[in-house]
């Protein structure tokens, strides 16, 4: 069995933003898959769908708590279905990345993004896979540039939302780096 988390923040104000990256990502590979409907755990602070890919049973986790408190969840979910670190792969916003693209990545530090230092700290590992999105910077307008936490909390435009719906459809065709072969 495989986890693939995706990040992002819970509730309809974050819907669409650049933040929810991972949770959109889950959405469509859950649609694509025919996975289960979404079932509120409480008890794993996460809402998840279960599926199968290639043959393989995967359960697709979005956390219900804030994105700066994730590792709560990827650490209860690991420990709840007996996996490790190896058996996890997750999927968030990256703002060093340009828009559209995306990078994957087998052991890397946080590099600024909370979300990922939270399950780093909870994990006591950075060794678990992440496919992190692009969603790019800021740009300046007038000398002036959106701080970078007004900006991933933006909703995406809709030049940013084909960019990301044809990402998605390219980069999910080929399961092996989320599947770990």
């Amino acid at each position: 069995m495989r986890i693939i988390v995706g990040l992002g923040n819970p509730g309809k104000k974050y819907e669409d933003t650049r933040h929810n990256a991972g949770f959109l990502a889950l959405d469509f590979i859950a649609k694509k898959h025919a996975f289960d409907p979404w079932e509120e755990k409480k008890k794993l602070l996460a809402t998840i769908a279960e599926g199968h890919i290639k043959g393989e049973k995967i359960l697709l986790v979005k956390p219900s708590v804030f994105m700066n408190d994730s590792g709560q969840t990827v650490n209860k979910v690991l420990s709840f279905y007996k996996l490790t670190p190896a058996d996890l792969v997750v999927i968030h916003d990256d703002i060093d990345i340009l828009s559209g693209t995306l990078r994957n990545t087998s052991s890397s530090r946080a590099a600024g993004h909370n979300g990922v230092a939270n399950i780093i700290e909870h994990l006591g590992t950075q060794d678990f896979r992440r496919s992190r999105i692009g969603v790019g910077r800021p740009t300046e307008v007038l000398g002036v540039c959106q701080p970078s936490h007004d900006y991933v909390l933006g909703k995406f435009t809709p030049e940013e939302r084909t960019a990301l719906d044809t990402l998605f459809k390219e980069s999910f065709k080929d399961y092996s780096f989320l599947l770990g072969s």
